[in-house]
């Protein structure tokens, strides 16, 4: 039986790999396919019929979903500009994620005519050394800021995604100041999590335990020093250092008395799903657990009648030191993380140094 409408769950944010294609070739991607598996793409029909379905789960939510035009490129696609316009006539809100080093001024127009809503430019470090050793191309840097120039000239909203690894988190600060130059409307700030290419990074460029916890600390007290969003994704944790600080006394800590909008970690199946580029769906892109295919069973009836997703929406069935933490209805712990780590998606978060006292007062719970 149908859920009734008040009751469903909302489905806030579906991330589409539209292409494989891509070109550049970071160090710290997800993707571990060559361009050559291109030929997988999701056809224009079947894209199509992928937008309709998000587009159908959508007029039963009270609000409507964001569809991420990802990848690879998107704008790798040729024909991306076309399903977006389908998109938006079915009443989607776009957003399209970019290395920005396809951008030029007419690309910059097109976006702007297109009626997407922002614009995701991965910078992975305040300057040209960093981040081209990062995306394994010389120039990218550059090319990255000539694109984001062009967004500014046609008046397109953007932000800046960068992820943090030992490489370049010393340089977060930088980073922030950078993103403000530029005008960036947010800095989202992902944690690196070890799946495709960035299993190699693993041994060598994932930060300790220790040191994501400080560093999420670091990310609060910047987030305390001026209008600019900064959302972390894959640290999950940092919702609970937010809180932490909130009840700590303003006196002793300044960022305490800052009271953003309350917010849930780990989203993976919660508020968020991932289609591949082939049409698979997943908890996210981080999370190898393959939910079904949209070219066989629908959008919605993966979202409402999937086994795992269910699972994974159940914080009583966490395990380990995350289901005997206080903040887990708040934090929940890197589900990609702990399945990379033990091959088990409700293990506990294997990169939080928290260790929860035998009698912790309980956070207040946040609905997804």
């Amino acid at each position: 039986m149908k859920p009734a409408r008040g009751s469903m769950r909302i489905l806030r944010m579906l991330f589409w790999e539209t292409t494989i294609r891509c070109n550049l070739a970071c160090a710290h991607c997800r993707r571990v396919e060559s361009n050559d598996a291109g030929e997988a793409d999701l056809s224009t029909p079947q894209a199509q019929k992928l937008i309709q379905q998000l587009a159908d789960l959508g007029r039963r939510q009270s609000q409507p979903p964001v569809l991420v035009f990802s990848g690879g490129e998107p704008l790798c696609r040729a024909d991306l500009f076309d399903l977006i316009a389908w998109a938006r006539q079915q009443g989607i809100i776009i957003a399209l994620a970019t290395n920005g080093t396809l951008i030029d001024g007419e690309k910059a127009q097109q976006i702007h005519h297109s009626g997407i809503a922002r614009v995701s430019v991965s910078l992975d470090g305040a300057d040209a050394a960093t981040h081209d050793r990062m995306r394994q191309i010389p120039g990218a840097f550059e090319l990255a800021i000539e694109g984001i120039r062009q967004l500014c000239e046609c008046g397109v909203a953007f932000q800046i995604n960068v992820t943090l690894t030992k490489q370049n988190a010393p340089q977060l600060e930088q980073i922030y100041e950078l993103a403000q130059f530029l005008g960036s409307v947010a800095l989202h700030i992902f944690m690196l999590v070890p799946v495709g290419c960035g299993q190699v990074l693993a041994a060598t460029d994932m930060l300790s335990p220790g040191e994501y916890e400080q560093i999420l600390r670091q990310i609060h007290a910047l987030e305390s020093q001026g209008p600019m969003q900064i959302k972390v994704t894959c640290g999950p944790h940092y919702e609970r250092i937010k809180r932490q600080a909130q009840t700590e006394p303003a006196a002793a800590n300044p960022q305490a008395a800052i009271r953003k909008p309350q917010s849930k970690g780990c989203l993976a199946g919660l508020g968020v799903l991932f289609v591949s580029h082939r049409g698979d769906v997943y908890p996210c892109g981080y999370l190898p657990l393959h939910c079904g295919n949209i070219l066989q069973t629908t959008l919605a009836q993966i979202w409402d009648e999937n086994k795992d997703l269910a699972r994974l929406r159940d914080t009583t069935a966490l395990e380990g030191k995350c289901g005997r933490c206080g903040y887990k209805h708040v934090c929940g712990g890197c589900r990609a993380r702990a399945f990379g780590t033990s091959g088990n998606y409700m293990a506990e978060e294997p990169f939080c140094a928290y260790v929860p006292p035998t009698h912790e007062i309980h956070a207040a719970e946040v609905t997804p």
